[in-house]
């Protein structure tokens, strides 16, 4: 026969061990769904972490091969990126300052990116000189296939805290830089001029810089509602 006492002590031993530590007063499934999808994050980060980081040894050589400013500016570009997200993989885990803090960071990179593409066009105007066009648009077609895997693998933090929503943005606009890339090589090999790489080198410029004002306007927001 069971005693009031018998009865009692299992009841409390049962809410004991069911609670958990995530604060879910009647199962464990929201922590384990959490835990989940941070290992999801987790993998993608590394995934794009590792294209990004062969796309830039890819257009670095093919960009000084090639004599291409846009294609040198875009690995410099997947160099930025495979910081970032090394640092929006760092910091995943920590509080609200820390992600916000490292979007901060990453977005001054990508202003610091925008002005060196900028201040590198003006020096390729003084000496203007035509790239190989084929090498511009294989790499650069080979660039933006690597760049829509990591805007679609990235597409989940589009709407996400200042720290993954950076990452959304950065491979967006390495998508279209690449896109312009591709234009820039048609434009070169059609007029046998350097005109549309520097110009396509410009606008990735214009996409770095711009996509910095949106991360650091989000990371001022997010460390003001914290």
């Amino acid at each position: 026969m069971h005693t009031q006492h018998d009865h009692n002590h299992a009841h409390d031993h049962k809410h004991d061990h069911t609670g958990g530590d995530c604060g879910h007063s009647n199962s464990g499934l929201g922590c384990a769904a959490e835990l989940t999808s941070d290992r999801i994050d987790r993998r993608i980060l590394w995934i794009v972490i590792a294209l990004n980081a062969i796309m830039f040894g890819v257009e670095i050589v093919a960009g000084i091969n090639a004599g291409s400013l846009s294609l040198l500016a875009d690995a410099m570009d997947f160099l930025g990126d495979t910081a970032s997200y090394s640092i929006a993989l760092y910091v995943m885990a920590k509080s609200v300052t820390w992600r916000a803090g490292a979007a901060l960071l990453k977005g001054g990179v990508m202003l610091c990116f925008g002005i060196w593409v900028l201040s590198m066009a003006v020096m390729a105007i003084m000496g203007l000189h035509t790239p190989d066009p084929v090498t511009m648009g294989v790499v650069g077609v080979l660039a933006f296939v690597v760049n829509v895997i990591s805007a679609f693998l990235v597409f989940r933090f589009a709407k996400g805290d200042s720290n993954l929503r950076s990452v959304w943005i950065c491979s967006r606009n390495d998508a279209l830089g690449n896109v312009a890339v591709v234009i820039a090589a048609s434009g070169v090999f059609t007029l046998q001029q350097g005109w549309p790489d520097i110009a396509v080198a410009l606008i990735i410029a214009g996409l770095a810089l711009f996509g910095s004002f949106q991360v650091i306007t989000h990371a001022l927001r997010d460390l003001k509602n914290k």
